[in-house]
């Protein structure tokens, strides 16, 4: 169902769209003003933005803005009491798709909703791009980001600095970059630059001649000679000692390494594709790494988000890592349950997609029915790298349930209602009963929050 958001400072027109278009088939919710639309934005995926231009706070202009920022294929029509030319002018430069004047002919705004929602989909445009990428499940729109990103940047030879988290899949990034450039017939080399001895990284990145040093028994390419007229990977790029590093921008230069031992040069034409979970402008203020090293790489920075940032692709993953662990197990274990896969949405994924990958290989092995429930999930008691002291060694809170044997007189219907309802009334009551700041504490959606309330009977 066509999902639309009608944006109005006035309750009656807000009330009167959504009745009008309620009728006419279509999913609606309303905003009194730009700051809740862009929250309702970020939590729901529309498929078309209707707002007033002149409202308080926060104008219709400036929230079209907003919008054009964050998805730019999201379609937003302009109504206005005050008709303006400078208004409609800026608003259709801005990538308005239309422009109403109050008061409006019913027909006219049935016609224009029409034409920009079968123009523009943004659900199926993302579907669309992500095709693009099968190597990486994603269509929220971070990862459209991400996708957009690498389809410009790809066809050049620019240098890129992929950086984030670790476990965000930025060798995954790294490939798709390569696999969509002009150089996609020639080789793909990987190096992480943590896991060579110091000693070997300058051969292992160079290479070296037949008795250079001890256990030279042979010629070798180094990285770059091999990933010549192709791309070359290099993973933990942070992890360089200075040496190496001053090497490393020679070699960026000048286009030519010398091998290990070696009295001449080999011209090399590589494009470099670097990556990092540090902050590099730290480690440069840090005087750990070169600066103008910094500036060669990340010529194109791309930044990988966390898992937590892009919670929208959790049940895609979920389910590509469910098929993936079933058929390697020989298991028929087909989906996780809503009350495991809420818990899974509530979570940090401090180790990002690596972390859920290896939850969901667990729960596949361990569970012995078709459904993954609760407990066979096994969740880190670590965030963001720091463990607490206090927990670190105490049980899963779902062993803690599962040993409570009162509690298998309820069912485990039961206890998950109960358990719900709980922590719905406790987080209306912390947020001094806001919908929405509950909504943001329990990490799900105000619609989703709005139903469990009514269902609960909460306040």
């Amino acid at each position: 169902m066509t999902s639309i958001l009608v944006v109005d400072d006035e309750r009656s027109m807000r009330d009167f769209l959504k009745i009008l278009l309620v009728k006419e088939g279509y999913q609606v919710e309303t905003a009194p003003g730009g700051k809740q639309a862009l929250k309702l934005i970020e939590k729901t995926a529309f498929n078309l933005v209707i707002t007033d231009i002149r409202m308080d706070g926060m104008t219709g202009l400036e929230l079209l803005g907003s919008i054009k920022e964050q998805q730019p294929a999201l379609p937003v029509v302009m109504i206005t009491a005050f008709a303006s030319p400078d208004d409609a002018v800026y608003a259709m430069k801005n990538g308005a798709f239309d422009y109403i004047s109050k008061p409006f002919n019913v027909d006219e705004i049935k016609a224009v909703i029409l034409a920009a929602t079968s123009k523009n989909d943004p659900l199926a445009e993302a579907k669309s791009i992500s095709a693009s990428f099968p190597e990486i499940i994603g269509e929220s729109r971070e990862m459209i980001k991400i996708f957009e990103m690498i389809k410009r940047v790809a066809p050049t030879p620019a240098n890129v600095l992929i950086f984030g988290e670790s476990g965000t899949g930025k060798e995954l990034v790294a490939k798709a970059i390569h696999r969509h450039s002009l150089v996609v017939e020639q080789d793909f080399v990987p190096i992480t630059c943590s896991a060579i001895p110091e000693e070997l990284m300058e051969s292992e990145l160079f290479g070296h001649v037949k008795g250079s040093f001890t256990g030279a028994i042979n010629d070798k390419q180094g990285l770059f000679q091999m990933a010549d007229n192709g791309t070359a990977f290099l993973d933990e790029i942070g992890e360089l000692t200075p040496i190496i590093q001053t090497k490393l921008l020679r070699v960026l230069q000048e286009r030519e390494v010398k091998p290990v031992g070696g009295i001449k040069v080999q011209n090399v034409n590589v494009r470099i594709i670097a990556a990092t979970n540090k902050i590099l402008e730290e480690e440069i203020m840090a005087g750990r790494f070169r600066e103008d090293l910094f500036y060669r790489l990340a010529v194109v920075p791309l930044r990988v988000p966390p898992l937590r940032e892009r919670k929208g692709d959790v049940p895609l993953l979920v389910d590509f890592f469910l098929k993936k662990y079933s058929d390697l197990f020989g298991k028929e274990v087909q989906e996780m349950s809503s009350y495991a896969m809420e818990v899974l949405m509530n979570y940090d994924f401090p180790g990002n997609v690596r972390e859920l990958e290896n939850i969901i290989e667990r729960g596949v092995a361990l569970e012995s029915s078709n459904i993954i429930l609760p407990e066979s999930l096994t969740l880190s008691t670590f965030r963001s790298g720091r463990a607490d002291s206090n927990t670190s060694n105490a049980a899963s809170p779902f062993q803690v349930v599962a040993d409570d044997e009162e509690l298998y007189s309820m069912g485990l219907e039961e206890v998950m209602a109960e358990t719900e309802k709980k922590f719905l009334t406790a987080a209306l009551k912390k947020s001094n009963n806001s919908k929405m700041g509950a909504a943001d504490l329990l990490r799900i959606s105000f619609r989703s929050l709005r139903y469990k309330v009514k269902k609960y009977g909460i306040g």
